[in-house]
């Protein structure tokens, strides 16, 4: 069974900082080019960032400068760097097993709220 799993997520004030991890079972997270997404209730799914299978990055004009993708195969897992947290950052952030929807595999998502 394939699962996708986010952790991570919390309150955090303006200026901070996270790390996002995406841990994956039943699939090599290696085989596929990974996106980040975030979703507000209300509003368009955004891209955040797309790690691709030989580990270059693409991000969002909105989070360039200040999130950072990254893998470790050996753990099988994705992780997003989150630097300079604004409240507009907040989201629910998900993994997928793609950087274009429609998704072939996701995750539930954590949520990141940035506010004082």
């Amino acid at each position: 069974q394939v699962q996708l799993v986010e952790s991570g997520g919390g309150l955090v004030q303006p200026g901070g900082s996270l790390r996002l991890s995406c841990a994956a079972s039943g699939l090599i997270l290696e085989d596929y080019a990974i996106g980040w997404f975030r979703q507000v209730p209300g509003k368009e799914r955004e891209g955040v960032s797309c790690i691709n299978s030989d580990g270059s990055t693409n991000y969002g004009d909105s989070v360039k400068g200040r999130f950072t993708g990254s893998r470790d195969n050996a753990k099988n897992t994705v992780y997003l760097q989150m630097n300079s947290l604004k409240p507009e950052d907040t989201a629910v952030y998900y993994c997928a097993t793609d950087c274009v929807p429609p998704h072939e595999w996701r995750g539930q998502g954590t949520q990141v709220t940035v506010s004082s």
